[in-house]
């Protein structure tokens, strides 16, 4: 029998996971396959969370050195997210999965609110909860957001689901011999810069002690891999386990 290894978790998607193969925009296909990785722990009795990026659809930062002005890039990240986060719950109500999205950007038409109580009370009875539109304020990340949800539903643990396997001192793409890390502490990651995820992020992680672990979303199964306890990408925390 699967005994799962934590209560709680919330789970990081970047927006260009869900390009796939293409350049810009949804993937129906990668939604569909991200959906059933999640109905693969759904059934473990554990509570699950989502926060979801939207630079597969617009990125604020680099509008920003476009010329936007940044705080209006920002927002409409933000509303990218949005798009994001009804794809995916439109795909896991497809498969039999009750799901809520909750915005920190109001628009009663599309999603709920984000409130606390809400969110966890949606948690408690068995129901995905999807966070869109960031934290609702410009200059903070989804990373940011991400870790702040979490311990805001008290979370066990942050699986930032990724188009690489781990933590790596390089970029594994540009050099062969990059070394990946099986655990790395929080200020490890801040002193070598590395691009986990961004410095606030992992500063409130690293305060609340909220481990977080990176891997691959492309291979199968590494969700429920994760939920599991098994050895799989790489772990970010305070001690070594």
């Amino acid at each position: 029998m699967d005994i799962p290894k934590y209560r709680r978790i919330l789970i990081k998607l970047s927006g260009e996971a869900l390009m796939g193969k293409e350049s810009y925009g949804i993937s129906p296909e990668v939604v569909l396959y991200t959906a059933e990785e999640i109905r693969a722990v759904y059934g473990l009795g554990i509570n699950i969370a989502i926060v979801i990026g939207g630079g597969n659809i617009f990125r604020g930062v680099g509008a920003s050195l476009k010329g936007i002005d940044r705080a209006t890039a920002d927002y409409m990240g933000m509303l990218a997210t949005v798009i994001n986060a009804l794809a995916l719950q439109n795909s896991l109500e497809k498969i039999d999965i009750p799901t809520r999205v909750q915005s920190a950007i109001e628009m009663r038409e599309l999603a709920e609110p984000y409130i606390r109580r809400k969110a966890i009370r949606h948690l408690e009875k068995d129901r995905v909860v999807i966070f869109a539109a960031g934290t609702g304020n410009p200059y903070f990340t989804t990373d940011t957001a991400a870790a702040l949800r979490a311990m805001e539903i008290n979370a066990d643990v942050i699986f930032k689901a990724t188009k690489v396997d781990g933590v790596y001192n390089d970029d594994p793409m540009k050099n062969p011999d990059a070394k990946r890390y099986d655990f790395i502490t929080y200020r490890e990651v801040l002193n070598q810069g590395l691009t986990v995820m961004d410095s606030t992020a992992i500063t409130l992680c690293m305060d609340n002690n909220l481990p977080i672990m990176i891997f691959d979303l492309k291979k199968k199964g590494s969700i429920k891999d994760a939920v599991l306890g098994k050895k799989i990408g790489s772990l970010v925390g305070g001690h070594v386990e």
